[in-house]
This record gives structure tokens, C-alpha cells and sequence, in this order.
């Protein structure tokens, strides 16, 4: 099959193309606006493979969208392009909504009118797979083990969550009103080799080798659900092709973590594979620093996966523990690749505080 996919220079859409390519027989359309966050080094094992192809385009551009159809002819859609990251969102809001929501929109109508006009089994077989967040969801409390199922109400606490919200009610009323074969994931927070240093887990080890700060939100007992990067893409692939036509399916890592624990995690695994420190840190733990917390951010998220295991046979491969020894080994591996792709637009600043200068994820 020809899949297309959005978003696919940013973090797990090129490892879904990674994925692709090594691991299947797929063809590959990556369409990319190529934001801060997208980085076509991330694809740079696969760029020269003759089932490639890059499409410089954003997704609210409809007249690029349907030429891209029209040239490409997809059998598959995977929609990852998307403004991702909450304190963005706090201080620039306008950026999510034109993405998330009017780029989706922009995306399901060019799919819509595409798929209209095909006829026999390609129009039976095409798919329109959206891929969104647990954060949609809100937050649940920090004790007990109540789990966020796919038939929990939506209760988004940011704009990030909000617009993702939106497009997900979007891709589902294209399924209810036009018949346009779509599936929805949810996903937890993913972590591992190729992802922008805005993030919790590159921003505590970039900073941490270079001897700066690693501020954490409050006290860090905000609870999060880690996914490897690898085993998303291996679960989103598999819901492309096997999924049902209209159903949801959340994607989780069976691996709840207090923030505060993944820093410490990271600052062991440092001291291991990285002893020799800057110059002034004896520990990689004293470089810890509480800051005031994020806006309305939420307590705590925890994905029940149990139907994509038991309808689709998905399970993560790696544990919490398995998974963040591989991710820090590879930045440890890859300083060059981290150097390059921050190239000014972002220096670890933080964001979603306007009135408070520092650095924070």
C-alpha cells in the first residue's frame, strides 16, 4: 500500500516512516511544513529509499493537499502533523488552533473528496487514521488506578489538548456524516532517540551534559504514562492496517512514572554512561531545581491499552526501564544530531510562563 503521512520529519512521525521502510513493503509519502520541530535528519537512513518521497507542504494549504492526492493517489492517511507541545500553547494559542484544528479540517476534506472519487475495492480499502493524545482526556487524580478507557469523557485542560480535542470530534464527524472510513488513537507520552529538546526527557539529558539546570514543575509528582517511540509506531502501523472503521483505540506504555522519578532515572543512567561531568557538578542529581508549576497542569494521565492487545495483538515491547536506557545511550551517541537541530528558534528556553524567565520543560 501508498501511505501518506503527515507530520512525518517530527518526532514519532519519522519513526513511523523509519518503521515503514525498515520493516514492511509500504510505499512513503512524508508531507512536512518543516516547523521548528520537524528535522529531515531524523530520516536521513531512509531518505534515498525509492519507496520515499518528501512533500514540502502544510496541511491548511488545500490546494497542496489535493494535488498531493490527486499526484500520489494514497491508500493510507496517517494524520500525525500537529502543534504538540503545552507550554507553546500557553503562550501562543493561535498556532494550535490553525494547526490542529483548521490543518485537520483542511486534510479531511481533501481526503473526503479524494476518496469519493475512487470506485471498487480502493475506495473500499482506504483509511483515514488520526493520531491524537491521552491529554484530550484531562487528568485523573494522583491516587487510585482509574485508567483512561476509550469511552472517557473529553475534559482538555490546555490549548494543545483543547485543539487536539477538536480535531479528534472533527475526523469523527467525517466518519458519521461523509462515511469517510476513519480510526482515532490516543496515545500516552512518548519518549526516545530523535525527539526535540523541548520535551521532558531530551531537555533533562542535554541539560544535564552540559551542566545547566533541570527545572521541574512543582514538586514533580505529576504522574505520566511512558510509551517508547518504537513501540508506538509499531502500534500505530498496526491499527492502520488491521483497525476497525470507526473505532478508537488507546496506546499506552504500562508505565506510570512521577516526573520527579524520570529525572532521577536519567541522572542514574547518566552517572553510569556519562561519569565525567562539567566542570563544577559532582552529581548529576544537584543540577535538580523545583520551579513554579505550569498552568493548570495536570495531575496525572494512565492509559488502559487492553483493546488494542486483546482486538489487534499489540503490546509494548520495552519496559520504562529498558526504554530510557536506550534513549539516553542514543543522545549520548548523537550530540551532533542535537547540536544542529536546535537552530535558534529554540534554546531550551522556558515556555508557558511568560512572566518567568529561565529554562523548563
Amino acid at each position: 500500500m501508498k501511505f501518506l503521512v503527515t507530520g512525518g520529519a517530527g518526532f514519532i512521525g519519522s519513526a513511523v516512516i523509519r518503521h515503514l521502510i525498515d520493516h514492511t513493503e509500504h510505499e512513503l509519502v512524508n508531507v512536512d511544513k518543516l516547523t521548528y520541530a520537524g528535522n529531515l535528519e531524523s530520516l536521513t537512513a531512509v531518505s534515498g529509499n525509492p519507496r520515499y518521497v518528501f512533500e514540502h507542504a502544510d496541511i491548511c494549504d488545500a490546494g497542496a493537499m489535493a494535488r498531493i492526492f490527486a499526484e500520489h493517489r494514497p491508500d493510507v492517511v496517517m494524520h500525525l502533523a500537529a502543534e504538540s507541545h503545552v507550554d507553546r500553547s500557553i503562550d501562543g494559542p493561535a498556532a494550535f488552533i490553525g494547526t490542529n484544528i483548521l490543518g485537520t479540517y483542511t486534510l479531511l476534506e481533501a481526503a473526503r473528496h479524494y476518496w469519493q472519487a475512487l470506485e471498487g475495492s480502493a475506495r473500499d480499502e482506504f483509511r483515514f487514521h488520526h493520531i491524537s493524545t491521552d491529554e484530550v482526556y484531562g487528568d485523573l487524580a494522583l491516587e487510585g488506578d482509574t485508567l483512561f478507557t476509550e469511552t472517557t469523557a473529553y475534559e482538555p485542560s490546555s490549548p494543545y489538548s483543547a485543539s487536539k480535542a477538536a480535531s479528534d470530534h472533527l475526523v469523527r464527524a467525517w466518519q458519521r456524516t461523509y462515511g469517510l472510513p476513519t480510526l482515532v488513537t490516543n496515545c500516552s507520552n512518548n519518549y526516545g532517540p530523535f525527539h526535540f529538546p523541548e520535551k521532558l526527557v531530551p531537555l533533562m539529558i542535554l541539560n544535564a551534559l552540559e551542566g545547566k539546570p533541570l527545572p521541574v514543575y512543582g514538586d514533580g509528582s505529576q504522574v505520566r504514562d511512558w510509551l517508547y517511540v518504537e513501540d508506538h509506531a509499531r502500534a500505530l502501523v498496526t491499527v492502520a492496517c488491521e483497525g476497525k472503521v470507526g473505532e478508537t483505540y488507546n496506546i499506552g506504555g504500562h508505565n506510570e512514572c512521577k516526573n520527579i522519578d524520570v529525572v532521577n532515572t536519567i541522572c542514574a543512567i547518566l552517572e553510569e554512561l556519562a561519569p565525567a561531568k562539567p566542570a563544577g557538578v559532582e552529581r548529576y542529581l544537584d543540577l535538580i531545581t523545583h520551579v513554579a508549576d505550569r498552568p493548570g497542569h495536570d495531575l496525572r494521565y494512565a492509559i488502559d491499552a487492553s483493546k488494542i492487545e486483546r482486538e489487534l495483538g499489540w503490546r509494548p515491547q520495552e519496559t520504562f526501564e529498558t526504554g530510557i536506557r536506550k534513549t539516553v545511550a542514543w543522545y549520548l551517541a548523537n550530540g551532533e544530531w542535537s547540536r544542529r537541530v536546535q537552530d535558534g528558534s529554540y534554546e531550551r528556553e522556558r515556555l508557558g510562563d511568560t512572566e518567568t524567565q529561565g529554562q523548563l520543560q
